[in-house]
């Protein structure tokens, strides 16, 4: 049997009484005709008696967060969507039985308010109240005021009470699906096609992760939770849908930690007859439009680092930068055994899959990757690393693939897309290879995928980008779980 503290009870007694009048403690539609934030900042400028003259009416509707009660009038603040508002209510105004309801109230209450605007003696807008409306009894009190939830793993869990209690989680929360739109508009405008791919999947590709198996009871079958919608989004390329995109949920069955959560959302996107250089350009402009149409400016502060966004980003070969950092050049021929020694020197594990690239790619991920600030679009992935991207052709051992960094932190990552199924099929089965000698992460073998490139897919460019990670940066969120609303989380008796 549950338990309540005594402040439950009292709530608990009050919903009986208000029952008990006719009034329904859990309430009905209420007409919301204003917020308070679309009111300050259209009538603070005005005087008392300005306002007094207009005598402006609205209508709004929040949750009680303060109350100042006196005798026959008292104050108290409403929280809406957008914010704080406060509103003045007397007996006179109102009636006795009415002003005897609001003084039932508790913090936590909805209620609904319509009223005319008035400014007081201290200059803050307030809403002069003429008609109260009970909505909903609060049955549990909320935390102080000052104080919050100061537990984060129960602010994560209790989401519903850190938006109620935290401006800068609400702040967040209406900051991504801004972001979200900036990015579909961004797209449409262009011409692309916004699209739906399955999130369970037969076969594991589209990227190097470990997934979530569940299984299909009617099929009698495992499937996989997706890792990636590359191969499904190319196979409509194929199908003569030049230009499409998808902003979905990806699942990858790996550790969580600031940057990572098992679920998270990408959008991802191929441009039939583009390439790696036209990949960055829409990648710049993605980001950068965002930016600019969530803040009005492309300069942002992150993890304590002055950010511009602003198009043209840094572009710098994986090589190079590594020979920046460590001296060594990976260019120069030089045999596996050569890359193997120059790792165990530099105190980097060789895993048993290993090839060359995978050693360059340590030296990057080891020396050089936490040292970018500036956005820059890392190119010149080893083809050890990168079975979908088209092989350079000066140099077949690094491909045509760039990673957009800022911050020490991957945001965007991009192809000229592998079209050759012969190659393509080589490389599956490279991978195979890979997950006989201990590599989970490999991609299987998608025949299906192979017979659609043989029935031929132009030349593309395919770009996915993080949306969690983009919204940290646009936010200045310093983690994951801020800018998901409902993070992964153990449960509480684990």
């Amino acid at each position: 049997m549950r338990e309540f503290s005594e402040q439950e009870l009292v709530r608990r007694e009050k919903a009986n009484k208000l029952r008990e009048s006719g009034i329904d403690p859990f309430g009905h539609r209420f007409e919301v005709t204003d917020f308070s934030k679309d009111i300050k900042d259209k009538y603070q400028d005005m005087t008392h008696d300005e306002l007094d003259e207009l005598h402006k009416e609205v209508t709004v509707a929040g949750r009680i967060m303060f109350i100042r009660k006196m005798g026959k009038a008292s104050f108290f603040s409403i929280k809406d969507k957008l914010g704080n508002i406060q509103i003045y209510i007397s007996i006179n105004d109102v009636g006795e039985e009415t002003y005897t309801l609001f003084k039932s109230a508790d913090i936590g209450d909805i209620v609904g308010i319509k009223g005319i605007l008035m400014k007081t003696q201290t200059g803050e807008i307030t809403i002069k109240c003429l008609e109260y409306t009970h909505l909903v009894k609060a049955l549990r009190p909320l935390p102080e005021k000052y104080h919050g939830l100061n537990d984060v793993e129960e602010r994560y869990r209790r989401r519903y009470v850190d938006l109620i209690m935290n401006d800068d989680a609400r702040r967040i929360a209406f900051a991504r699906p801004k972001i979200i739109r900036s990015i579909r508009k961004y797209l449409d405008n262009l011409g692309y096609t916004e699209v739906e791919t399955p999130v369970l999947n037969t076969i594991l590709g589209g990227a190097a992760a470990k997934p979530f198996i569940t299984h299909h009871n009617a099929q009698n079958i495992d499937m996989y939770l997706r890792i990636a919608t590359e191969l499904p989004l190319k196979r409509l390329l194929v199908g003569g849908m030049d230009a499409v995109y998808e902003i979905g949920r990806l699942f990858r069955n790996e550790g969580m930690d600031r940057k990572h959560n098992p679920e998270f959302t990408t959008i991802e996107l191929y441009k039939a007859f583009s390439d790696l250089e036209g990949m960055m350009d829409i990648c710049e402009g993605i980001i950068s439009t965002a930016a600019y149409e969530l803040n009005g400016t492309y300069e942002v502060d992150f993890l304590g680092a002055h950010i511009n966004l602003a198009p043209k980003y840094k572009r710098a070969h994986m090589v190079d930068l590594i020979k920046e950092k460590t001296g060594i050049d990976f260019f120069q021929d030089m045999s596996f055994e050569d890359a193997k020694k120059l790792a165990l020197e530099h105190g980097i594990e060789v895993e048993k899959h290993f090839g060359y690239g995978h050693i360059v790619n340590a030296f990057f991920e080891n020396f050089v990757e936490e040292t970018i600030i500036e956005p820059t679009f890392v190119y010149g992935h080893p083809i050890e690393i990168s079975p979908l991207a088209k092989k350079n052709p000066n140099d077949p051992r690094f491909t045509e693939r760039f990673e957009l960094f800022i911050c020490g932190s991957e945001y965007g990552n991009a192809f000229t897309e592998l079209n050759d199924p012969i190659d393509q099929y080589e490389r599956f089965a490279n991978q195979l290879k890979e997950r006989e000698l201990g590599n989970d992460e490999a991609n299987e073998m998608d025949i299906d995928f192979v017979e659609a490139l043989e029935y031929g897919m132009p030349p593309a460019g395919g770009l996915g980008i993080g949306i969690d990670r983009l919204v940290m940066l646009l936010t200045g969120a310093e983690t994951v779980r801020e800018v998901i609303l409902f993070p992964t989380m153990k449960p509480r008796d684990k």
